[in-house]
């Protein structure tokens, strides 16, 4: 069983529904915002997920994953520190140089599009 398939059937068993998904492309990673609904979808969270695919020494592929939860009563919380960390990169420690734009997934991979 893939691990995809486990959070899937994991999400089924505690009752969530996805409502609304965002993919971010980033480098070599994907970010994944993805709207879930509680259990009588009475309510809702959000999950992100980081993905790197990374290569096996046999040459295949895995992806490793990170997920963090975040419910409703810690959005502002949450937006509010991140906007601060990250302003304070960009001020402080970049001194509001600009950001290097990364490679698109089409010129990192060759050509060759990559499906997650």
């Amino acid at each position: 069983m893939y691990s995809e398939d486990f959070e899937r059937s994991h999400d089924r068993e505690r009752g969530s529904e996805d409502v609304y998904s965002k993919p971010v492309r980033a480098g070599k990673r994907t970010y994944f915002f993805d709207v879930k609904s509680t259990k009588g979808n009475n309510d809702y969270y959000l999950t992100i997920t980081e993905s790197k695919r990374r290569t096996e020494r046999d040459g295949s592929f895995v992806y490793d994953k990170h997920k963090i939860f975040l419910y409703k009563e810690d959005f502002e919380k949450f937006s509010e520190g991140l906007q601060e960390a990250v302003q304070y990169i960009m001020h402080n420690l970049l001194h509001d140089q600009p950001i290097r734009q990364y490679p698109s997934r089409e010129e990192q991979d060759g050509g060759e599009e990559t499906e997650f």
